[in-house]
């Protein structure tokens, strides 16, 4: 005890004296022959011997500036073609090191990682981590830090070996995944941090606090690199396909037999085409085993926003993001992005007006796609994406004929980025500019614009070590195409030129072009103290259209936002850290209406037993609406209270839970909602993990748009009372046979069941009071037909319906499941055997009953997809 108690009082003396007499450690590194090293995680190769050890860890978390429980060290050795790191995790107690294995990229368990800044930019590094049961993750680091992109998948080796001093690891890191300059002799920024799984305990070489603005630019620093070349590469990937499918046959339709077969072959392919820049490719892309989006019921008049899953655009796609705002408040406004990669492949839109079957394609063809992407010595980060998209035909029957129309047309997407970084990191300058063009030679497609442009410049500016920092974002945008497409944009749901109300902009039938503008500035505070905020202001002009390649719910917008947050990151009391932030966000249109006023306070804290919680309560005064009436006149909207509350309890534990709550309720008893979650996590094994999901949500609204009729020359906008009950439920099965070997298994039911009632019409939506709005109709003025599912209106009681109204009501059941088994038989090289399954179901009784709708579900017959896929990698 009292070495130990001698060794701590030398290490904080060191600390100490570290902490205030040097602000970057150095590592010294060595050239070694070609084939000096086995890897195969002991580091005993006598090569090792050519350097020293590095140790001295200090703790990031939760203790920072502390001593770690357990030390570390490493080496770091190189040749013409690789990088070598080789660690040794002291631990006393080897018995409770965590060897858990899953899936790449979730580093499980204990684990050693190195982050390389090998450009020397101070902004962008590659990481890679290495758990100590062999599972790889990594990781393309940009933005100093504050974005870690997983798609990126090198190709790198590693071991490890656990022993009675604890644990050892190897890496071999081949120098062309990396990017480096031409030079003689390297300086390469690096960190080097451990984790200890059962104490949730982080370490680092080079002491980075959590108070500390930045990540990239405060590594410490190899040297001793020489004579090394930057490596050109050539990666391709060819794949083979054989998919089948089979579904219930429907004997009347001549599409619908119950069966089909398709084999496909593609390539995708990674080129190094100068020394910085690096050309990604793919032909006839293939992405059978990605996982189905979740279901939901949207009854709003905005699009859906789903994440990006498949692997050729997710990987590297950072540099290609340019959001509109970098708001961490701000309602609406933070989705928005010139790029949204959806766009591409999306399912064809256009649909005959008369036909009794049809087979339409599920997505457009990607027939080809390549990113060239990289960062120049002179510290020009570089993205450019290209891709095309097929021609699209759908065969349809109609009264016994058969006919073929183009559903989507060829179409090209062009995407580019470029990015200035200079005054050491601490600034940049980036331009942004996009362009879809359609191939546009049939009428009935004249909705769709036959060209779209868009772009922007942005910048950043930090200062006094960057505490504090600048954003503008500028942006522009140009539509072309038919009278029918520039009609479609105006009288959209993103800006409703048609409202009667509206005195700024009017509808021209006759145009055929749109531009628009959008641009933000917002000034922060982020970090070196436990108070930080950040306020701006954004637009989106009333003819700013992005959507034909970028996401954007609302154009005609004025947004102003303010955020300040108190953060405690050092532990106290019985937390280890604890933050609480306040928000507050304005909305106003630019004929200045205001449509959004709210504030918000929240907090989020973590306990010493790496349990978790918080929650937030947010107040939304009373506003004006520019969309509820779907192109009518703007609606005085009800104010409300909206909360949440979780909790998750710590996930390192075998058997671990969360939980929460949504809640909220309207002023004017206008609307309600409740929903719950909870999730349930076992790990039975190191191999084996489960989970399950459920949720229940409950929403009551009095006013909910139905549709809009004509009535004596007069628009009638319909709502009613709506009750909506939905359940979902998610299991997810992973089994990690080795790391290179895995079953994964997902399943999803999901029910919703919306009952409409007490329709009403509105008479006055700007009324001050409540129930001026809108008129209820009395029995006597609205019957429902059961016979044709719709309801009949006679508002004058003159006996004779004046207008109908089709039954709103529903139940809609879907369930989607996909089984992957996956085996990685050489580095980069792949089999997957697949299983989906669809079953989908909708009735229009809004009538929901779990017990019932999960065995009506059930019932159903699936859709099943069988789908084997291999690809084979090589390095030329």
């Amino acid at each position: 005890m009292k070495k130990v108690f001698i060794y701590n009082i030398l290490f904080l003396i060191f600390l100490n004296g570290f902490l205030f007499c040097a602000e970057k450690r150095v590592y010294i590194t060595d050239r070694v022959s070609s084939n000096q090293l086995i890897i195969d995680g002991k580091v005993e190769d006598e090569a090792w011997n050519r350097v020293e050890w590095a140790g001295d860890f200090i703790q990031r978390t939760p203790y920072e500036n502390e001593a770690p429980s357990q030390q570390t060290k490493f080496k770091i050795l190189y040749d013409d073609k690789n990088i070598y790191f080789g660690f040794r995790a002291f631990d006393c107690d080897p018995d409770k090191i965590t060897p858990i294995t899953a899936p790449r990229d979730w580093f499980p368990g204990d684990w050693v990682e190195v982050n390389i800044d090998s450009y020397f930019d101070k902004r962008t590094a590659f990481s890679f981590t290495l758990s100590v049961s062999g599972v790889r993750g990594d990781e393309f680091i940009s933005d100093d830090g504050d974005n870690w992109d997983t798609s990126w998948n090198p190709i790198w080796y590693g071991k490890t070996n656990i022993d009675e001093q604890g644990w050892t690891a190897e890496m071999k890191i081949p120098l062309n995944q990396l990017r480096y300059s031409d030079k003689e002799e390297q300086v390469w920024g690096i960190e080097v941090t451990r984790r200890i799984h059962r104490e949730e305990e982080r370490s680092v070489w080079q002491l980075i606090t959590q108070d500390e603005p930045g990540w990239v630019s405060n590594f410490g620093e190899l040297r001793g690199i020489k004579g090394i070349k930057p490596q050109r590469h050539v990666e391709l990937l060819p794949y083979l396909v054989a998919k089948l499918e089979r579904f219930e046959a429907d004997e009347n339709d001549p599409f619908y037999d119950g069966s089909s077969e398709n084999f496909n072959i593609g390539l995708d392919g990674k080129i190094g085409v100068t020394t910085d820049l690096t050309l990604d490719m793919t032909i006839n892309p293939d992405f059978g085993q990605v996982e189905a989006d979740p279901s939901e019921i949207n009854l709003t008049e905005f699009e859906t926003y789903f994440s990006e899953k498949r692997p050729f655009f997710i990987e590297g796609n950072n540099i290609l993001d340019y959001r509109l705002t970098s708001a961490i408040t701000g309602g609406d406004f933070v989705s928005d992005n010139l790029f949204y990669s959806r766009r591409i492949g999306r399912k064809p839109r256009y649909y005959p007006d008369d036909y009794d079957y049809i087979d339409i394609p599920e997505n457009s063809t990607i027939l080809g796609a390549f990113k060239l992407s990289g960062k120049t010595k002179k510290g020009w980060s570089i993205g450019i994406m290209e891709s095309i998209t097929e021609k699209e035909i759908a065969e349809y029957e109609f009264d016994g004929q058969k006919e073929k129309v183009t559903v989507e047309p060829l179409t090209n997407y062009f995407v580019s980025r470029v990015i200035k970084d200079f005054n050491e990191g601490n600034s940049y300058l980036g331009g942004m500019f996009t362009s879809v063009n359609r191939n546009i030679n049939d009428d009935h497609l004249n909705y769709l614009n036959k060209s779209a442009y868009s772009g922007g410049i942005d910048f950043l500016q930090q200062w006094n070590d960057k505490k504090y920092y600048l954003m503008a974002t500028t942006a522009f945008s140009h539509i072309k195409g038919d009278e029918k497409a520039i009609l479609e944009a105006q009288t959209g749901s993103a800006r409703y030129f048609q409202r009667p109300d509206n005195n700024y902009v009017s509808v021209d039938s006759n145009r055929t072009s749109l531009s628009g503008y959008a641009g933000s500035v917002i000034f922060g505070k982020s970090s070196s103290s436990r108070i930080k905020y950040q306020t701006g202001v954004s637009c989106r002009s009333p003819g700013f259209e992005i959507n034909d390649i970028g996401y954007m719910r609302r154009a005609d917008q004025i947004n102003q936002f303010t955020w300040i947050g108190y953060w405690i990151n050092k532990p106290f009391g019985i937390f280890h850290k604890f933050s609480v932030n306040a928000n507050q966000w304005c909305d106003w249109d630019f004929g200045g209406v205001n449509t959004s006023n709210a504030v918000n306070m929240n907090f989020h804290g973590t306990f010493k037993n790496n349990s978790n919680f918080g929650g937030g309560i947010t107040r939304g005064f009373e506003y004006i609406s520019n969309e509820i009436l779907r192109g009518g006149p703007s609606a005085k909207r009800p104010g409300d209270w909206n909360g949440d509350f979780y909790f998750n309890s710590d996930g390192r534990k075998r058997i671990n839970f969360s939980c929460g709550t949504n809640f909220g309720f309207g002023d004017n008893d206008n609307n309600s909602f409740n929903s719950y979650w909870t999730s349930l996590t076992i790990r039975p094994n190191n191999q084996l993990r489960l989970s399950v999901n459920p949720s229940y949500n409950k929403y009551e609204q009095n006013l909910e748009y139905v549709t809009t009729e004509e009535f004596e020359n007069e628009d009638r906008f319909i709502f009613s009372s709506l009750f909506q009950e939905t359940a979902s439920l998610t299991f997810r099965a992973d089994y990690c046979i080795t790391p290179s070997f895995s079953i994964q298994y997902y399943g999803s039911p999901f029910i919703s069941a919306g009952k409409f009632s007490n329709f009403k019409r509105i008479t006055d939506p700007k009324a001050d009071k409540y129930d001026d709005r809108f008129y209820t109709f009395s029995d006597e003025e609205i019957e429902y037909d059961v016979y044709n599912e719709e309801y009949q209106v006679d508002e004058n009681l003159d006996g004779t319906t004046d207008y109908f109204i089709d039954n709103p009501d529903f139940n809609f059941k879907v369930f989607n499941s996909n089984l992957v088994i996956r085996w990685e038989f050489s580095p980069g090289s792949n089999l997957y055997l697949v299983w989906s399954q669809n079953r989908s179901g909708f009735i229009s009784d809004g009538e929901f009953s779990y017990n019932n709708d999960m065995e009506d579900l059930f019932e159903i017959h699936p859709h099943n997809v069988f789908l084997v896929k291999i690809n084979h990698w090589f390095s030329l």
